[in-house]
């Protein structure tokens, strides 16, 4: 549903979150060994989103990545419109150019009901609410 880019960014932002909770900062080597992913291609990625605004990122001996509270409150649907791209939520079902209501594809009548379902998911979902589950070993980041 998603590129591995934004896959990636979604897992390490939630990760910096759980880990920098308590005023800590996260490197690139921890973040990227927490998330399954390699380090060349998180540091990308993590670079792209701190230029952004979507995480904070400071140099140095103690410097790392960590998030303050305006990231904390951002949502899953702005990091997939920053990385993906609004596709995922007015796009075709089948990857139609020419869908829509006057000249819908075989599945757009059901389609548009599913992608507005996962717009609402992850629009109410923000990077906060996941720390606590991880917390609690309810949910993972990592296979």
């Amino acid at each position: 549903m998603f590129s591995k880019t934004c896959e990636y960014a979604i897992r390490a932002l939630i990760y910096i979150a759980q880990q920098s909770k308590d005023g800590g900062r996260v490197g690139i080597r921890e973040i990227s060994s927490g998330i399954g992913s390699s380090e060349y291609f998180i540091a990308k990625i993590l670079q792209d989103l701190s230029r952004k605004g979507f995480v904070q990122s400071a140099k140095g001996p103690n410097g790392g990545f960590y998030m303050n509270a305006a990231n904390l409150s951002q949502s899953v649907a702005d990091i997939v419109r920053e990385i993906d791209g609004d596709k995922l939520f007015s796009g075709c079902g089948f990857g139609l150019h020419e869908c829509s209501e006057d000249h819908p594809c075989p599945i757009h009548d059901r389609f548009v009901h599913v992608r507005h379902h996962i717009k609402e998911m992850l629009e109410s979902s923000k990077i906060q609410m996941f720390v606590e589950n991880l917390d609690l070993k309810l949910t993972f980041l990592k296979e």
